[in-house]
């Protein structure tokens, strides 16, 4: 959960949610300054009697009012650019997870290892256990290691869906007859909850997802016990 009563991003769980925050947090200062500014020279234009209204007229001001709001631009569109080519990077994965969308549910495919795929349907509320939580549990999660490079397929059975982790920064769209991919890491253990993002159906808001990151000697022991 958000360490901001809800009110911000959720706590991140891997490197590319570190950076999406940090840009997040730079873009909004830089906002905020440029708006407070902005308002208290409006504000001093219709308040203040005095101010003769031809200073703001002039060559040289249009000039400035040009390029400060390229300047502007400039501090927020580099992060921005750096943050696209970190989400499309995809070097050397050591592990490949495929999923794949359905009406209304989630099919995984470990691609690694031999014969081990399972679908992932959200728990019904009457099954629900004390530590589960409702609309976001499933009856399959989803084990990754942390600490470690994934490669993730997505696609599509039937409708677009959008497979979207909010604490790792990862929401890829799901296509019929085509393959996204994207790429990440999980730097804590725990369990990480996100839901399909793209209007699919009537049950569009009931296919969560839930992926459970443990140590790789554990993640081990779950692959050897599925695989049975």
């Amino acid at each position: 959960m958000s360490t901001y009563a809800e009110l911000g991003l959720q706590d991140s769980a891997s490197p590319l949610m570190e950076q999406l925050m940090y840009f997040h947090d730079h873009s909004m200062f830089i906002i905020t300054i440029t708006t407070i500014t902005v308002g208290y020279m409006i504000l001093s234009l219709m308040m203040n009697k005095y101010i003769d209204r031809h200073v703001m007229d002039g060559q040289y001001l249009e000039i400035l009012w040009t390029i400060l709001p390229a300047i502007v631009l400039i501090f927020i569109a580099l992060p921005s650019l750096r943050i696209l080519y970190l989400i499309d990077e995809n070097s050397n994965p050591t592990l490949t997870l495929k999923t794949i969308g359905h009406q209304w549910y989630w099919s995984y495919e470990y691609s690694d290892f031999m014969n081990i795929e399972f679908n992932s349907y959200m728990t019904p509320q009457n099954e629900l256990e004390l530590f589960n939580i409702r609309l976001l549990e499933v009856d399959n999660r989803t084990t990754l290691p942390m600490n470690t490079l994934t490669r993730i397929l997505i696609t599509s059975e039937d409708v677009i869906h959008s497979w979207t982790i909010p604490s790792i920064g990862v929401k890829a769209d799901a296509t019929p007859g085509r393959l996204n991919q994207a790429t990440f890491w999980f730097n804590r253990p725990g369990v990480f909850y996100g839901q399909c993002s793209e209007i699919c159906g009537t049950n569009h808001s009931f296919m969560p997802i839930v992926i459970e990151s443990t140590l790789t000697n554990d993640f081990l022991k779950w692959i050897f016990n599925i695989s049975e």
